[in-house]
């Protein structure tokens, strides 16, 4: 494992749990300072730091960030992974379900980058790196409020990257395909045959499995890193081929 980030400040929203924490633990394993925004900050031990908030109030935000980047020394990596999920067609969720999913899926990294972009001004290695999804740029089925938060997290990945490229901040995100974290675990075990969903979910990836939360964070880290000092105002699938292969069936 290099040591690529030493000397560097992360901040990680949703770093409690799946992705996010597989990113918090991989980001501190190359050296670098950590700490996880969270509802629930006390599922994560030391070396990681944890603080309460709720990316869906601004003052909230506000105050976590402000005692992460005391307790690490400022930020130079921010990680907006923090985010809900929503099943279902353009019928099946009510209105304050909308407003709630887009207003942490989306207004969550508005509030979160806007209250660091300060340190992140400071940093001689700026970097923010989004949670997207594969739903953004492929039509899934009943996921119509999911895919709706997570192309607005791609759009704005992009004019955040043109805003903030000449103050030395790169942003770019990536676009999990199905990834097996709790949340898609909960939704397995409430379907009527959760063997036969999950078999479902690992053929709809070309590679035939969901992908794990330690790959995202790979590519998280990646992007965060100094090797990526060129890369700003990328998408970077990590989805099994999901978004670009389509292959022939196989034969019987």
């Amino acid at each position: 494992m290099t040591n690529d980030l030493e000397g560097l400040a992360a901040l990680v929203t949703g770093g409690a749990s799946g992705i996010g924490l597989a990113t918090a633990r991989l980001l501190t394993e190359r050296g670098a300072k950590v700490a996880v925004l969270d509802l629930d900050p006390g599922q994560v031990d030391a070396p990681l730091a944890g603080f309460l908030a709720d990316v869906g109030d601004d003052a909230s935000v506000r105050t976590a960030v402000a005692g992460a980047a005391e307790a690490l020394g400022g930020i130079d990596i921010l990680v907006n992974n923090a985010g809900v999920g929503a099943a279902g067609t353009v019928e099946d969720n009510p209105d304050e379900q909308w407003h709630r999913v887009l207003d942490v899926n989306v207004l969550g990294i508005v509030r979160t980058t806007r209250a660091a972009l300060p340190h992140l001004r400071r940093s001689a290695h700026a970097s923010v790196v989004n949670t997207c999804s594969i739903a953004a740029t492929a039509g899934l089925p009943q996921r119509a409020l999911y895919s709706a938060s997570k192309g607005a997290v791609l759009s704005l990945t992009l004019a955040m990257a043109a805003d903030h490229i000449r103050e030395g901040i790169r942003v770019n995100c990536v676009n999990p395909g199905t990834v097996d974290t709790p949340w898609v675990g909960r939704l397995l075990d409430a379907a009527e045959d959760p063997a036969a969903e999950r078999a479902a979910l690992n053929a709809r990836q070309p590679h035939g499995r969901l992908v794990t939360a330690e790959e995202v964070a790979a590519a998280i880290a990646y992007l965060a890193s100094p090797a990526a000092a060129s890369v700003t105002g990328t998408a970077l699938a990590v989805d099994g081929g999901m978004a670009g292969l389509r292959l022939r069936p196989q034969a019987r």
